[in-house]
């Protein structure tokens, strides 16, 4: 007996020693199940304690973010393929929000809005995780609108300037050339120190191809981050891309840097926000999108801003795109974002079909910040560009109809017809700032009046190299440079006559070109 008391002595101090050797600390994990699941929507049970906007993780590693709380169910978005998920399946809460990758290793990548590469490099390597959803920067932490982001396009920088820091809606119908817009201004960055990030929402795969490869090709890709959520992708991924995209570039701002952020398009996205509310049966509003739909288009622009030099002085300035139907500016959508952003560029398709490219309506565009963000050398020449313009197409229509106009009116509308010639700018050309100021040069001063308007585009591909021989003083101009004094001016516009004397006709054909 003695020895089988030992022995059992012994084996109880062995076991002691293994159990001392591997402590086990009690966890606690939340698991819920699948109650449904279709169409992006999953309806979970059996987690008390999510909150809202919690990352939740399916069976196969598939995430999905609880947008909807009650007490008998949690309404989840997926953020990725449903299939292995079916009713009854195992889910289980995190207790963390939606995050993006940040840093300098995202430039010149394509990814997801959860930061999945969606290119052939090699796997990301960020320098940490910010929230997708994040606030606002508060009043006191901005500063004004001053320096100009320019596009190159100059209907654009010349009439609707665009300052670093604002809210640029893009808005019109169906293939008018809204992103083209959007592209130009990126490609224009790649002289410039500017960050860019294209969002694309509920595009399709060969769009975002096409405007990728425009940009690798015309621009400085390495500066440049592509956050794609593409037309095949779950809706959830769709809705945050914009979201992750704004916050991919936050990073950027805080270090006192400028970026431009272009969304395409917010229209598509409301349509996504529209689909996942009615789904997980939200009442429907009007035109049956959810009452919240101007909240989370202005909690998203209300990002964008010029922040005050204690914060660093860096910008972010967001272009999004909205689409319309038939021109209807006045419909649902696009009345919120005009009333969200701070100014719009509309393009008007009988302009596109006249083959006016870009076909910006400047009668209906406006830039709410105006010329506080416009270069001064700029500024000075495009002061009477508008209303010249605007006089020119009101007489316009009274000579479609055959009536006879004086020797005056002729001038105003031969001398209009050249303007337009002048606005009008082939896609992925951005023009440099000098540039601009010689185009206004050449039409306030009345260089192109005797040029054929068929020549306008010869001499427009002409003119910057013969300004870099000619007048390599205007190379230097920038954002700052002062106003073109008359002495100036006048050598500018008298070099610019030489160069429109080669396109102009013989001077016994001289009104050849001229319309009677």
């Amino acid at each position: 007996m003695a020895s089988l008391a030992d022995d059992l002595k012994d084996w109880l101090a062995r076991s002691r020693g293994r159990i001392g050797a591997h402590p086990m600390e009690p966890t606690l994990e939340q698991v819920g199940r699948v109650l449904r699941v279709g169409d992006g929507i999953a309806t979970v049970s059996g987690l008390p304690d999510t909150r809202l906007d919690e990352l939740l993780v399916f069976e196969g590693g598939v995430r999905g973010l609880a947008v909807e709380l009650s007490e008998e169910f949690i309404g989840c978005v997926l953020l990725g393929d449903a299939k292995g998920i079916a009713a009854g399946s195992v889910v289980r809460g995190t207790g963390e929000v939606a995050r993006a990758p940040v840093g300098d290793t995202l430039l010149g990548r394509v990814v997801d809005a959860l930061g999945q590469p969606l290119d052939d490099g090699p796997p990301l390597a960020p320098s940490g995780f910010e929230p997708v959803d994040r606030p606002a920067p508060a009043i006191v932490e901005r500063a004004l609108v001053t320096r100009p982001l320019a596009t190159g396009l100059l209907v654009v920088d010349a009439m609707i300037p665009i300052g670093r820091g604002q809210r640029e809606l893009i808005i019109g119908d169906r293939e008018t050339g809204k992103t083209a817009i959007a592209v130009d201004a990126i490609i224009n960055q790649r002289d410039s120190d500017v960050i860019c990030v294209y969002a694309a929402v509920g595009q399709k795969a060969s769009s975002i191809g096409q405007v990728i490869d425009a940009i690798r090709r015309y621009g400085a890709p390495e500066r440049c981050l592509f956050v794609v959520g593409q037309a095949d992708a779950a809706p959830g991924l769709q809705w945050l891309t914009p979201y992750a995209a704004c916050t991919m570039a936050a990073p950027f701002v805080a270090q006192g840097r400028d970026a431009l952020l272009v969304i395409d398009d917010l229209t598509k996205h409301a349509a996504v926000y529209r689909q996942i509310s009615l789904l997980l049966r939200r009442p429907p509003g009007r035109e049956a999108y959810p009452g919240d739909i101007f909240h989370i288009h202005s909690r998203l622009l209300e990002r964008a801003a010029k922040l005050s030099p204690e914060l660093g002085g860096g910008s972010l300035t967001a272009l999004p795109i909205a689409e319309t139907q038939a021109g209807n500016i006045s419909a649902f959508i696009p009345t919120n974002l005009i009333s969200i952003t701070d100014g719009q560029i509309y393009l008007d398709p009988r302009l596109f079909y006249e083959d006016q490219k870009p076909a910006v309506d400047v009668g209906k565009s406006v830039s709410r910040v105006g010329g506080k963000a416009q270069a001064p050398v700029l500024k000075a020449l495009a002061e009477h560009l508008r209303l010249e313009y605007a006089q020119f197409l009101e007489l316009e229509v009274f000579t479609r109809f055959g009536s006879m106009v004086d020797e005056r009116t002729r001038r105003i509308i031969e001398h209009g017809r050249r303007i337009r010639a002048v606005l009008d700018q082939s896609q992925f050309s951005p023009l440099p700032l000098a540039g601009q100021v010689a185009l206004l040069v050449a039409v306030s001063e009345h260089v192109l009046d005797d040029v054929p308007i068929e020549r306008i585009p010869d001499f427009r591909a002409a003119l910057v190299d013969w300004l870099h021989e000619r007048s390599p003083e205007l190379a230097g101009l920038d954002e700052n440079a002062a106003p073109l004094d008359e002495a100036a001016r006048a050598r500018l516009a008298e070099t610019l006559r030489h160069l429109a004397a080669t396109f102009a006709p013989p001077p016994s054909d001289a009104g050849a070109g001229k319309a009677p």
